[in-house]
């Protein structure tokens, strides 16, 4: 942190005055002369603390500002951003908890003496993710530490366009100086403004923080959040519904999120295609009323649940940085940075990664890499910008969905139909044979062009361990491999992912693509 004179100097008690005097002490201050840093990042997420780390190895000045304002239901967390406290790792944990229970399941059939049905404890599992959690949030800050990044617990604005001012939660003001900015202040879920009733409601803000079950719920929202969510509530074994307007996993290959939602309806989660919801009332015994239109019906229907929980998109945070005083450009209609080949802003000294920046994956891999290779170039003299083609990635649903790549969707808007290929197969995993367990949703495709040795553009895979299996074959996507590279690699015995390996029929061909022997 900064020393006591420094900051007591730059400490701000109201006034104008105060500020410009605090300005020019930050200016008068700054150990690299000009400047009090040499890279300040805004956002202590997978990004930013990548970036700052990176950063501080080439002895840099370096400083990470982390603010995290509650939810609208009060909700708070530490340091690491979305993905340490409020995404990727509490959401792939409790996924991982909902697949024991249906492994419970299959072990009868395996001769495992378990009487049924199981219990799940919801606030046994929460507290187990949430201390696991806090020790990432500790661990974060021992790096920074370790790292030498400063880490300032203070919600940055811009005065210009090399100034922060920080405010602590007790409402002191700090003004800060650095000749680099990074923005990766990342994204919050979206609330409606139209729908009365909307704050009786929780995000996934709050879901992996609650010490209770949340009982009977209504997922509003068919992203990947939203079915994953879903997914997991059902395994634990509580009514789960989602309500879906249009499509399920929007940006995603629509075959493929349509085999997800088939399965999660065979799983037990009940969904409403084509409604939208116009209120939600508190009863007085603690429920929610929910009330929606059938868009297809044009009928208004309505039932109670225990918990609703909005999933219907992310908001960047970029309202409260007052990025106007530092001539940072954005989109006017999705709010994010605008930036470019080098996650640039209109700003030249200052730069935007990860969710908050217009184009780019709201995924934390790129986001993580996108900060190294910022940090490199800016004190590394390296040149290398971020590949931002081929990421994969993969839906943690009941089912998994790994891809990477075009969809088919895009692919054919790219070359037309006539130039791509599709290889395809159904297939049941070994493991659910004994198990007797329901297969018809597994199921891959490789989307090729048609020419030559078949160029690969994408690959998508519905099963179990879909990201494990995903994960190996973005190599190759990277290498820009051919479909008859894949055909002629060799698969390892018996799994899931040689069934990529041995595809060889074609949707073209109407051969029936169902993987009748082992």
């Amino acid at each position: 942190v900064l020393g006591h004179g420094k900051m007591a100097a730059l400490r701000l008690w109201g006034g104008r005055s105060g500020t410009v005097m605090a300005a020019a002490a930050g200016r008068r201050l700054g150990a690299r002369g000009k400047h009090d840093y040499d890279l300040l990042v805004i956002g202590g997420g997978s990004g930013g603390l990548a970036c700052s780390k990176e950063a501080a190895q080439y002895g840099r000045k370096v400083a990470v500002l982390d603010y995290v304002n509650p939810s609208p239901k009060g909700t708070r967390w530490g340091l690491g951003g979305t993905c340490v406290n409020v995404g990727c790792i509490p959401k792939k944990l409790m996924h991982h908890g909902a697949l024991l229970g249906t492994a419970l399941n299959d072990a009868k059939k395996y001769g495992w003496d378990i009487p049924l049905p199981v219990n799940h404890d919801w606030s046994v599992m929460a507290k187990a993710i949430q201390d696991h959690v806090k020790s990432l949030n500790w661990g974060h800050r021992v790096q920074l530490q370790d790292k030498k990044v400063e880490y300032l617990n203070l919600k940055g604005v811009f005065v210009d366009q090399h100034t922060i001012q920080g405010e602590s939660s007790k409402g002191e003001k700090t003004l800060l100086t650095a000749e680099n900015i990074v923005l990766a202040t990342g994204g919050r879920p979206t609330y409606p403004s139209n729908v009365p009733g909307a704050e009786f409601c929780i995000s996934s803000d709050d879901i992996f923080w609650l010490r209770d079950s949340p009982g009977k719920t209504l997922v509003i929202g068919a992203s990947y959040v939203g079915l994953e969510c879903a997914g997991f509530l059902t395994g634990f074994g509580l009514d789960t519904s989602v309500m879906v307007r249009s499509i399920p996993l929007r940006g995603f290959d629509q075959q493929m999120a349509r085999l997800v939602t088939d399965y999660m309806t065979s799983y037990g989660t009940r969904i409403f295609w084509k409604c939208t919801p116009i209120k939600i009332e508190k009863l007085n015994n603690g429920k929610l009323q929910v009330v929606w239109k059938n868009l297809a019906s044009n009928i208004e229907e309505r039932e109670s649940f225990d918990t609703v929980m909005w999933a219907a998109g992310r908001t960047p945070e970029t309202q409260g940085l007052c990025l106007d005083k530092a001539e940072v450009r954005i989109n006017p209609e999705t709010r994010k940075v605008v930036v470019g080949d080098g996650e640039e802003t209109s700003a030249r000294h200052i730069y935007a990664i990860g969710d908050i920046a217009e184009g780019r994956p709201e995924l934390t891999p790129p986001a993580i890499k996108a900060g190294k290779l910022l940090a490199h170039r800016l004190f590394g003299k390296s040149t290398q910008q971020m590949d931002y083609d081929n990421v994969a990635t993969t839906v943690f649903t009941p089912l998994e969905y790994g891809c990477v790549g075009l969809t088919e969707e895009e692919a054919v808007r790219r070359h037309g139909e006539d130039k791509i290929e599709i290889y395809h197969a159904h297939y049941k995993p070994l493991e659910y044979t004994v198990a007797e367990r329901e297969a018809a949703q597994c199921y891959i495709k490789i989307v090729c062009l048609r020419e030559s040795d078949q160029t690969i553009l994408g690959l998508h895979f519905i099963g179990p361990n879909a990201g494990e299996v995903v994960q190996g074959f973005a190599l190759g996507m990277k290498c820009n491999a051919t479909y008859s590279q894949l055909a002629s690699t060799v698969g390892i015995h018996p799994t899931c992912a040689e069934e990529v390996n041995k595809l060889n029929i074609t949707k073209r061909s109407g051969l029936d693509a169902t993987v009748t022997s082992c």
